[in-house]
C-alpha cells in the first residue's frame, strides 16, 4: 500500500505539478474569475464507459487533473486508443482492439484509484474476464468493494480472489438482475448501470444514488444505444442490449469544485465568478450559501460568489445523498463557518472519518469540537458506532498560520482556504493529493490573487 506522500507525490506529478508544498501568505481576499470543466465523478465513469462501445467516443470538457490521467493509462494498457481534440478537454476513445491487461500494468496505473472495480462489467461484456489490484482511495472512511463484487456475482460473474488481486469470469454471460442497495451508493450504483446495460434481460435497481453525475452517465448510456427509466422513488430500470455504439458527450460540470471556490470566498471575504456553475445542479447549496450569509448572483455563463461584508450567521448543516446536501462540500464551507458568531453543527452521515482535517484547523486557531453522537435531527448509520462525525464550530475565529500536512483531496483544498484566509505563513505539504479534483489550482489561485510560493 503506497503511503499519503506517495500517493500525494504520484498524483501531482501525473499533471505536471512539480511542487508537493507551498507556502501561503494569507489574509488576501481572492477575487477574479476561475472557468470549470467537468465533474470529476462523472468524467472518469464516462471514460470507462467507452469500453461498451462498438465505436468510438468523443468526450468534451475533460479537466486536466490526475484521476482522468489514472484513467486514461488503465484504459490504454486495455487497449484503449486515445487521442486529444481541437478543443480543450476533447478526448477521443476507440475501444476497438480492447485486450486483456496484465494485472501488474493495472496496478502501476490504478495506484491507490478505486477506479478499477468499475471496469470489471464492461471487461466482462468484451472480452469475459476482468481482472482488478488492490483498491485505494481518499482515507475518508469505509469503501469496501465487497459490494461491488456481490453486485457482480449477481449478475453471473464469477470471482476468484488471487494474491495479486482479483479475476473475475462470465463464462455463461451476464444476466439482468433485481437488485436493492442498502444505502444508495453512488459507487454500487455506477456499477450496476455499467454492468446491465449489456447483460441479457431486465435488471431493477431499488435504492439508487440519483445524484446529477448519476443522471448524466445515464445520459451517456442512452445516447449509445441503452434503454434506461428513472423512476421518482430511486428505482432505475435497466432493459439489456446487444450493443451499443460510441457517443458524444459534454460533460456536467463540477459542482464540487463551484462549491469550494464559492466557501473560498465566503472564508477570505472575497468575490470569486465561477465560470460554468449552474443554479440546478446546485440549489442545496446555494440555499445553505444563503443562510450563512454568502452572496450570490446568477449568470447565464455562471455564478458569482462573494462575502457581503457583513457578519456571517452558523447554520446546522447535515450531509446527505443527492438532493440533501453533499459531503463534499462541508469540509470547504466548515472553513468558513469559523468566521461566522455563533455556534454551527455539521453532521456527516456519508463517510464516517470525514473530520480529520479539523485538527489542522484548530492548530490554526478555530475551536471546533469533533462529537461520536448524531448532532442533529437525522438518523445515520454512525449513530451507534464509534465514530466521530459530528462537528461544532464556534466562532468567529481568528485563524493564523501552520504547518499543514494535507490528508485527503477534499480536506487538502480545505486546508489551502484555511491558509490563504489566515494571517500570517502558513506551509502546507502533500497538495499533490489537491491535484485528484482540482485542475490547475495553483493556476487559479494566481488569476484570483493570491500570495504563495511553490515549493520544487
Amino acid at each position: 500500500m503506497k503511503t499519503l506522500l506517495e500517493d500525494a507525490t504520484g498524483a501531482g506529478a501525473r499533471v505536471g505539478l512539480h511542487a508537493d508544498t507551498i507556502t501561503i501568505r494569507g489574509g488576501r481576499p481572492l477575487s477574479g474569475r476561475i472557468e470549470l470543466k467537468g465533474a470529476k465523478n462523472l468524467v472518469t465513469k464516462a471514460m470507462v464507459a467507452s469500453l461498451l462501445g462498438d465505436t468510438p467516443s468523443v468526450l468534451k470538457d475533460v479537466p486536466d487533473i490526475s484521476d482522468v490521467r489514472v484513467v486514461r493509462g488503465l484504459l490504454d494498457v486495455h487497449g484503449v486508443k486515445i487521442s486529444d481534440g481541437e478543443e480543450d478537454g476533447e478526448l477521443h476513445l476507440d475501444p476497438a482492439a480492447v485486450e486483456t491487461a496484465h494485472m501488474a500494468d493495472i496496478d502501476a496505473h490504478a495506484g491507490s484509484s478505486r477506479i478499477p472495480i468499475l471496469f470489471c462489467g464492461p471487461l466482462l461484456h468484451k472480452l469475459g474476464e476482468a481482472f482488478i489490484p488492490d483498491l485505494g482511495g481518499c482515507r475518508i472512511g469505509d469503501r469496501p468493494i465487497d459490494y461491488h463484487l456481490d453486485v457482480l456475482r449477481t449478475f453471473g460473474a464469477v470471482v476468484e480472489k488471487l494474491p495479486s488481486g482479483i479475476r473475475l469470469s462470465a463464462p455463461t454471460g451476464l444476466r439482468g438482475a433485481k437488485i436493492e442497495l442498502p444505502y444508495p451508493s453512488v459507487g454500487a450504483t455506477e456499477q450496476v448501470l455499467l454492468t446491465a446495460v449489456r447483460s441479457e434481460g431486465i435488471t431493477e435497481l431499488r435504492g439508487a444514488a440519483i445524484e446529477p453525475e448519476i443522471m448524466d452517465l445515464i445520459n451517456i448510456l442512452q445516447k449509445m444505444g441503452a434503454i434506461i427509466s428513472v423512476d421518482t422513488d430511486r428505482v432505475i430500470r435497466i432493459e439489456g442490449v446487444a450493443s451499443l455504439t460510441g457517443y458524444s458527450h459534454r460533460a456536467l460540470f463540477d459542482r464540487n469544485e463551484a462549491a469550494s471556490w464559492a466557501a473560498a470566498a465566503l472564508a477570505t471575504e472575497g468575490d470569486i465568478f465561477v465560470g460554468g456553475a449552474r443554479q440546478s445542479e446546485m440549489l442545496t447549496f446555494l440555499n445553505v450559501y444563503r443562510k450563512v450569509g454568502g452572496g450570490f448572483e446568477i449568470h447565464e455563463d455562471g455564478i458569482r460568489f462573494f462575502h457581503p461584508g457583513t457578519e456571517l450567521n452558523p447554520v446546522i448543516i447535515e450531509t446527505d445523498v443527492h438532493p440533501g446536501f453533499m459531503t463534499d462540500w462541508q469540509q470547504p464551507l466548515v472553513v468558513a463557518l469559523t468566521k461566522a458568531r455563533g455556534v454551527s453543527i455539521v453532521h456527516e452521515t456519508v463517510y464516517e472519518k470525514r473530520f480529520g482535517f479539523v485538527d489542522a484547523l484548530v492548530e490554526m486557531g478555530a475551536t471546533i469540537q469533533i462529537h461520536r453522537e448524531c448532532l442533529g435531527g437525522q438518523a445515520c448509520r454512525f449513530g451507534q458506532r464509534n465514530f466521530n462525525h459530528s462537528a461544532v464550530i464556534s466562532g468567529p475565529s481568528k485563524l493564523h498560520g501552520a504547518n499543514i500536512v494535507v490528508p485527503d483531496l477534499r480536506g487538502g483544498f480545505s486546508h489551502l482556504i484555511a491558509a490563504l484566509s489566515a494571517e500570517g505563513e502558513s506551509r502546507v505539504s502533500n497538495v499533490g493529493i489537491i491535484s485528484r479534483g482540482y485542475e490547475r489550482f495553483l493556476q487559479k489561485l494566481e488569476l484570483l490573487g493570491a500570495d504563495f510560493t511553490a515549493e520544487g
